[in-house]
């Protein structure tokens, strides 16, 4: 730019002089328009990035921190997600990214984390289990919303919540039966027994709370060889075939039985695609880990304790607790 604005001086101060106008004259008259033209061009160009350069630097950035660690796990542009241009695929994108962030992905675990509750050990000491954790997805979408013209740091929307009794309930909770179910098994097949047994166990002086969520899956876990369980026959798509766990089945059934005689709510429960024997027609619970679970939410307002009586052939199931909650509880209902 400044070549061209030299070049117009020269031919400006080369003209000056001369009164007529000769033929290359006009010709350097038509060289300077064609200069000057050129120069505002690249004026308008120069104008032109800066105010990109200054749009950009505007742009809004939406930065969500976790509460815990302080740490940014996801940055993004709005704009760059359709905010100016489509108000409603732009909700959708950000609703997506909040359903990521609390469930998860096939790579990357989420934020929710189902209740892992508490339980009393073969020695009668406590041991600890975790709090549920949520993330709000509908307050964070409209957290983002609200944000999005401005930009900024959103803090995400964990709510934790702990297992619904009081330390010194635990001394108590096993002073009276309040529910039972008792289902009946072949002895003589020695992997479904296995695994009846080990997830019997794993149910065994588990506390349930008021307002705890209960997930066999999460409570009973993964079964694997490498924690003892064995190969039995199990159905899976109207057949019986053989794998790891087979059996398991038939606990979480005889919980499930035992359970909804309590003023509890069923979250999730499902049935079997074969009609089973050890329990009446549907009223069994099938599980698979890592997709069909057996989940209850303990609304009778009363912490419970769950007790599990295993020997060959039998199992039964049972829900305890202090005599003042079996007070209260007959009150509530």
């Amino acid at each position: 730019m400044k070549k061209l604005i030299i070049i117009m001086v020269f031919l400006t101060v080369g003209l000056a002089g001369c009164q007529g106008k000769s033929d290359k004259e006009r010709q350097l008259e038509e060289q300077i328009k064609e200069l000057e033209q050129q120069l505002e061009e690249s004026q308008q160009q120069v104008s032109y990035e800066a105010s990109s350069a200054d749009t950009s630097e505007e742009e809004p950035v939406l930065k969500l921190i976790d509460p815990i660690t302080s740490k940014v796990v996801r940055t993004f542009s709005p704009i760059e997600l359709g905010y100016e241009m489509d108000i409603n695929a732009y909700i959708k994108e950000i609703e997506k990214l909040a359903e990521e962030l609390a469930r998860g992905t096939d790579s990357v675990p989420g934020y929710d984390k189902k209740m892992v509750l508490d339980r009393i050990d073969e020695n009668g000491q406590l041991m600890k289990g975790s709090p549920m954790v949520i993330l709000k997805e509908d307050e964070l979408v409209e957290k983002m919303i609200a944000a999005s013209d401005t930009g900024g740091e959103i803090l995400l929307p964990l709510y934790e919540t702990e297992s619904g009794y009081e330390e010194q309930d635990i001394a108590v909770l096993d002073e009276v039966k309040i529910a039972s179910f008792t289902t009946y098994f072949n002895a003589n097949e020695k992997g479904r027994n296995k695994n009846i047994e080990l997830s019997a166990k794993s149910l065994n002086n588990v506390i349930v709370g008021s307002g705890d969520h209960f997930s066999f899956n999460t409570m009973v876990g993964r079964r694997s060889e490498e924690r003892g369980y064995q190969p039995a026959k199990e159905i899976i798509n109207g057949e019986l075939v053989m794998g790891i766990g087979g059996g398991i089945c038939q606990t979480s059934s005889t919980l499930f039985n035992a359970v909804d005689k309590l003023p509890i709510t069923i979250v999730e429960r499902h049935h079997h695609s074969l009609d089973i024997g050890y329990v009446p027609k549907g009223r069994d619970a099938t599980v698979s880990y890592g997709s069909l679970d057996f989940r209850f939410q303990n609304t009778s307002g009363v912490p419970f304790l769950l007790k599990t009586v295993y020997f060959d052939g039998v199992l039964t199931v049972e829900a305890w607790t202090s005599q003042e909650y079996e007070i209260l509880l007959e009150a509530l209902q």
